[in-house]
């Protein structure tokens, strides 16, 4: 049933589609569904391995908070992003909290099923780091991003990378759901100042602001506002 239905959906993404048919079926084949309603954890920082993820539908933010309540957000994740694969590697605990955003539908490989995956097919492990690397390089990108990008680059940015699925998806999103307060999270300014670099762009119809979501209008033009060619 797993395999008939979600298929498609995560053959969308890139990691996913390049990956050996053999190696998507015994996904599909160990997975399981989990629902989450909105404010739900997935897991939290601290928390045992417990697997792989994928995002079916809805929308899952990847953050930590630090003793003081201050909260920073790495991510927010849609269909058909993959997630959770540190922990295959170290088999150490959970390094921050995933929560539902919304009613949100996954497929969870569990921890041992995918080691077991692993063992009987060592040469998989190339393709699990491969999805590790991935993120490595957006992690890097955001670093230099921070030290050699003005702001108003940084946002259009982060934006252009949302739109696109975190370069998973061909065809870019037109429409975030994305609550300011969690983009300023994710670029550690301020509500106000994320407002105001908002604001500008709408001003120039790059993008149209509404509760709780941003449309692209131009994508064209929020590359260029984030100083990416093409």
């Amino acid at each position: 049933m797993i395999a008939s239905k979600w298929h498609a959906r995560l053959a969308a993404g890139q990691w996913f589609s390049h990956l050996p048919i053999e190696l998507q079926r015994s996904l599909l084949a160990a997975a399981r569904l989990r629902s989450l309603t909105a404010g739900e954890y997935l897991f939290k920082r601290g928390d045992p391995p417990c697997g792989l993820y994928a995002v079916l539908e809805g929308a899952v933010r990847v953050s930590a908070v630090n003793a003081q309540g201050k909260e920073a957000v790495l991510s927010l994740v849609e269909s058909p992003y993959w997630f959770g694969e540190i922990c295959l590697f170290d088999s150490l605990p959970r390094t921050h909290d995933a929560l539902a955003m919304g009613p949100c539908t996954l497929l969870q490989v569990a921890q041992a099923q995918m080691l077991e995956i692993l063992a009987e097919h060592p040469v998989y492990w190339r393709d699990v780091a491969l999805l590790m690397s991935h993120k490595l390089r957006l992690s890097l990108i955001n670093i230099e991003q921070i030290s050699l990008m003005s702001t108003p680059q940084r946002l259009a940015h982060r934006l252009l990378m949302i739109a696109q699925g975190y370069g998973e998806i061909a065809q870019a999103r037109r429409v975030l759901q994305l609550p300011q307060e969690d983009l300023a999270a994710m670029l550690g300014l301020s509500r106000q100042t994320i407002n105001s670099l908002l604001k500008a762009l709408e001003q120039q119809r790059v993008i149209s602001l509404s509760y709780g979501a941003i449309e692209v209008l131009d994508l064209q033009r929020l590359r260029q506002a984030a100083g990416v060619e093409g």
